[in-house]
Order: structure tokens, then sequence, then C-alpha cells
């Protein structure tokens, strides 16, 4: 049974997803620090004050909180920026496939400088 649980575990790829989820916890946490220490601060001389978080639209007896909407909408925005940079610099560029040709014997694709093919091992000329 506890065979049958780890071959389950490890098939559908649940620790891989354990780790993405404790790593993005962790990263979330990161990156709530970077907008809270460093770019909050910069909208907070950037914007008149803080009373505008508070800004309510009131029609009749409804009240809505725009300022609050709007503030949450903005640290959303920001986070979410700040999210994209650094998975940016992570993740590397794709690396574009090597050059290939196409043997003029068995038409498989090849590598661009091969010399021989590796399907139908036919001698390749050169071009």
């Amino acid at each position: 049974m506890i065979a049958d649980f780890k071959k389950f575990l490890l098939k559908q790829n649940i620790l891989s997803l354990a780790i993405a989820v404790v790593i993005g916890t962790a990263l979330n946490a990161v990156i709530k620090a970077v907008v809270a220490d460093f770019i909050m601060p910069i909208v907070a001389v950037a914007l008149p004050s803080g009373d505008w978080q508070k800004a309510t639209w009131n029609i009749g007896p409804v009240r809505f909180g725009v300022g609050d909407f709007l503030s949450e909408l903005l640290n959303f925005l920001i986070i979410g920026l700040v999210a994209w940079r650094i998975t940016r610099a992570f993740i590397a560029a794709e690396i574009p496939p090597p050059p290939t040709k196409t043997c003029a014997f068995c038409r498989t694709a090849i590598d661009a400088q091969a010399t021989r093919c590796p399907q139908c091992t036919s001698q390749l000329t050169s071009a």
C-alpha cells in the first residue's frame, strides 16, 4: 500500500507541485516585502496623501469603498509587475534549436553539420 502511494505521488508529480507551492509562498513573502519596503514609499511620495484610500462613493444608502478598491488594485498591479520581473530574471530565454537540413535520401531532418545521415547512414555531400 505504501509503495502504491509512493508511485502515485511520483507519477502524478504531487511532490513537484508541493515544492512549487512552498517556493511560491516564500516568493510571495519576498515580493510583498519588496513592494512594501521599496516601491510603496515611492508611490506614497508621488500621491498627494493616504486619504484617497478611504474615499467612498455614496449612492443613497449604499456606500462603495472606491478608495480601498483602487488601493488594492494598485497593490495588485505593483505586486504582479514585481513578480513578473523576478520570474523573468530566473527563467532563461529559450535556446533556439540547432539548425537542421534534410537528408537527400531518406528526407529526415538532421543536424546541419552532419556528414552522414544517422537514419539511413548515407554519406552526405557538404554544401
